[in-house]
């Protein structure tokens, strides 16, 4: 469960950014506990703490205190986090705005093994604020709304996995997942836009199953199908035009078919890819709008000593977007490709430091936005020292920049942070 968490943590974030994730690296206790309480108290910079082309900077204090329980039995492990955030802002309570911003994140997972052959996995993180890895689910993910939002906004990620052994040399993988977002902002906005209540309060559904041959103890082949369903539940007019496109006019069905190869070169060293395509039919657009795409992923994990390893992947798909554009059309959906990356280094046993990062290249379809794109760019560096088994210490570095040729969509911004984290 320990890499769980240093994966739950980059969505735990709220306004300071991806440092809290890097920081929970160091703050593991000696000895596994059935119950951790900790605290985390930060001074931070953000040069651009609105998201916006034209800066507005602040310093301010983060305080994050969470709770976790984890019960491990002989076939059974499961858990429960809950991490809240209070960020408080200098520049905006001297602009006599409110200074605070509050997040919160549960995490639920539960891991269990009926017996040798049948193993399930169910995970759930639910997620309130205003950071766009908060709410859209951090590195690696499937891109978001990539700059900050006002407001008591809402993601919810659930995954159930059925793995099955059925004989020596085959298996297979059955998943389900479901995605809630929930955006506070609703009707038109002061300047003529749709809200992000009517462009992406939706369900997102996917279910899937993977046929997988052990060729070999280190190598294993697999073939398979996945269906998803974007149902997007706004209810709202989201173009300006007297007959406009609502909400609903962008729901997707997508369908997935790929093949891969997973395989342990060495035993601190493995990868996975697998390739396909996908066909989105947009079939409630006016006219209906449907294409196929290339899907592509893959990942590369190599541990180069104890307590230190790096993680490649690059992903290539469909998912939804933000951008709702009329051209001969309505944009419909953005084309990702992704590439991310982490690096873990353990000095000493007191020091570690990370650095991760991704990089996104998105195209929208459906409208005559198709030829525009976005680029997004995201890094973290974190440094952090355990003073002993209770308290730790940590210093960081976050940037992010959108690069995109829309009107007021780019932006740029670097967020510096330094604190301490007292766990029990």
């Amino acid at each position: 469960m320990k890499k769980f968490f240093i994966s739950a943590g980059l969505v735990a974030v709220g306004a300071a950014g991806l440092q809290s994730a890097l920081a929970d690296n160091a703050v593991t206790p000696a000895a596994p506990k059935v119950w951790t309480v900790s605290a985390t108290l930060r001074g931070f910079y953000d040069d651009n703490y609105s998201t916006a082309p034209n800066k507005k900077g602040s310093a301010g204090v983060e305080l994050s205190p969470s709770a976790a329980i984890n019960a491990s039995l002989p076939q059974t492990d499961l858990g429960l986090r809950y991490t809240y955030g209070l960020y408080w802002y200098a520049e905006r309570q001297d602009l006599g705005q409110n200074p605070f911003d509050q997040t919160h994140q549960l995490d639920l997972w539960l891991d269990h093994a009926f017996n040798e052959r049948w193993k399930v996995n169910v995970s759930d993180t639910f997620a309130s604020g205003q950071e766009p890895e908060l709410i859209s689910g951090g590195i690696g993910n499937v891109p978001g709304v990539p700059y900050r939002v006002n407001g008591n906004n809402i993601g919810n990620h659930f995954n159930l996995t059925l793995d099955t052994q059925w004989s020596r040399q085959f298996s297979t993988s059955l998943h389900y997942g479901n995605d809630f977002y929930d955006y506070q902002s609703s009707g038109w906005n002061t300047n003529g836009a749709a809200s992000l209540a009517g462009l992406l309060n939706q369900v997102d559904q996917n279910a899937g199953l993977d046929l997988q041959w052990h060729l070999q103890l280190e190598t294993m082949l697999f073939v398979g199908y996945q269906i998803s369903w974007y149902d997007y539940t706004g209810n709202e007019q989201i173009t300006p035009d007297p007959n406009g496109s609502f909400s609903k006019n962008r729901d997707l069905l997508l369908n997935q078919v790929h093949v891969g190869l997973q395989h342990q070169f060495t035993s601190n060293l493995g990868g996975k890819v697998s390739v396909g395509a996908q066909y989105a039919d947009s079939y409630n657009a006016d006219p209906a709008f449907n294409s196929w795409s290339p899907y592509a992923n893959a990942s590369l994990d190599y541990t180069y000593s104890k307590g230190s390893y790096v993680e490649l992947g690059f992903s290539q798909g469909i998912n939804s977007t933000y951008v709702a554009q009329t051209g001969d059309g309505l944009t419909q959906y953005q084309e990702s490709s992704t590439v991310y990356g982490s690096i873990n280094h353990r000095f000493t046993e007191k020091i570690l430091g990370s650095l991760i990062g991704q990089y996104v290249f998105s195209s929208f379809h459906g409208s005559g936005t198709q030829s525009d794109a976005d680029q997004e760019i995201t890094a973290g560096l974190n440094l952090s020292y355990q003073f002993n088994r209770y308290l730790s210490g940590d210093i960081g570095y976050n940037y992010d920049d959108l690069i995109s040729n829309r009107p007021g969509a780019a932006y740029d911004r670097n967020r510096y942070y330094i604190g301490l984290t007292a766990t029990y």
